[in-house]
């Protein structure tokens, strides 16, 4: 009897290794290209994701970046034995069928994680040979992986409600948090609710999400992994119907980076998610008290290290009039102001004027050139200081008219400034309000 059973284990083996030969599961393997694009601020927080071809919002993972919590609350709802058995589980496949045969539908699978990834790899109908085709596989993946390699698959592939596949995925989407902060509730969740994710979905079904959670807590503290204060105070959590599958922070920026990100992984940037949405907020107020097509743009740079922090490249992303998919900060333009402080100080330098000396801010007409304010009015006569610190334009015009235009077009370039003028046009006194600069 013996020797009957070591003959069939070795026929079974060598079966099996051919079997792999001819359908080896690496074939199944190559699905980076169906993660999600995503770009991420300096914390992990997904700035912007771009969908795979097929609309799937999958974000890449790895184990270390999920909370304990989670892998303990999964594990010890759906694979108990998940670290011990070879890919399937005869007892709990026999368990299931039992139960399925005395109820007359079905009431478990009796598939562990490994099978599960298996599915998802290479889905297969629910017949014998179907099951028989999945249990193969999670052979395969055990043969070919290690435990935490299987697990970091599911942990990435697992179906989360529609378009929203992965744990990362999923836990931005219905959380608004990284799968890495999860609480005890949240991660019995997300654990039960691959099981049917759109019966479960917790934007759309909130209260049946919330039974069912409670369902993967009371199954842990059953088991002993929670107590009893501690299953009590989970289930007073509320899951919210809540959902933004769709970050859209930076999305100028997160365009622009879109190209460097590497398939299966995501591109971490240096922005402060944070920062960034405060000062969308503030841009998008602001640009309210401007005419309808006109726009606003900043960026923040710490100086230390050069790292860019925010970057709102324009009022906003979704206003058509306002151009709001122009990239504000990249954009040929007029410099404004900016040159003043540059003429100033030329001027100072070569002794036309000093910080006290007085200037005119009143309507002037210089050869046709009639410059104005900002604020259309005039101020009489006003020191240097007042004009550069008002950024008046009058009195930068009359400054200029004592430099120079010529002058000044010539030292800005020397230091290195590209100025961009009108075609076949020389450089005159509205240089110093209104000439294109690249810098």
């Amino acid at each position: 009897m013996l020797k009957f059973i070591l003959i069939l284990v070795a026929l079974s083996f060598i079966a099996f290794i051919s079997l792999d030969k001819i359908s080896p599961i690496a074939d199944k393997m190559n699905f980076d290209e169906q993660f999600a694009k995503v770009i991420t601020a300096e914390d992990g927080t997904p700035l912007r994701a771009f969908s795979d071809a097929q609309g799937v919002w999958r974000y890449p993972v790895a184990l270390a970046e999920v909370s304990p919590l989670y892998i303990d609350t999964l594990l010890a709802y759906e694979d108990r034995w998940f670290w011990y058995h070879p890919g399937f589980n005869p007892l709990s496949i026999l368990r299931a069928s039992l139960q399925n045969l005395y109820y007359g539908r079905i009431i478990s699978g009796g598939s562990t994680l490994t099978m599960q990834v298996a599915r998802l790899l290479d889905p297969h109908s629910r017949s014998v040979h179907g099951k028989l085709k999945q249990v193969f596989r999670a052979l395969q993946l055990e043969w070919h992986y290690s435990k935490e390699e299987i697990l970091t698959l599911y942990l990435n592939l697992a179906p989360f409600g529609g378009p929203i596949e992965g744990v990362q995925a999923a836990s931005y989407a219905y959380l608004g948090k990284s799968a890495k902060e999860l609480s005890l509730a949240e991660a019995a969740l997300l654990s039960v609710l691959p099981q049917s994710p759109s019966r479960l979905r917790p934007d759309r079904h909130p209260q049946r999400a919330q039974r069912a959670r409670n369902k993967v807590l009371t199954r842990l503290q059953h088991f002993a992994y929670i107590s009893a204060d501690e299953l009590a105070e989970a289930k007073l959590e509320i899951v919210l119907p809540y959902l933004d599958s769709h970050p859209m922070l930076a999305p100028i920026l997160a365009q622009r980076l879109k190209s460097q990100v590497v398939s299966g992984h995501s591109l971490r940037s240096t922005i402060d998610a944070d920062l960034q949405a405060n000062l969308e907020r503030v841009v998008k107020d602001y640009s309210r008290q401007l005419s309808k097509k006109s726009s606003a743009a900043v960026l923040v740079v710490n100086h230390h290290t050069m790292a860019v922090k925010a970057y709102v490249a324009s009022a906003d992303f979704y206003d058509q009039q306002r151009y709001g998919q122009v990239d504000m900060i990249r954009a040929i333009r007029s410099p404004g102001s900016t040159l003043k402080p540059f003429l100033y100080a030329m001027a100072l330098d070569k002794g036309l004027i000093s910080s006290h000396s007085m200037l005119r801010d009143e309507a002037i007409n210089a050869g046709g050139y009639r410059p104005e304010n900002f604020t259309q009015t005039f101020s009489g006569v006003v020191t240097v200081s007042e004009a550069l610190q008002r950024s008046l334009n009058v009195p930068a015009v009359q400054v200029l008219q004592f430099l120079g235009p010529g002058v000044f077009h010539s030292q800005l370039e020397n230091a290195g400034l590209k100025l961009r003028l009108p075609k076949n046009s020389r450089p005159n006194l509205a240089i110093i309000l209104g000439v294109r600069v690249h810098v």
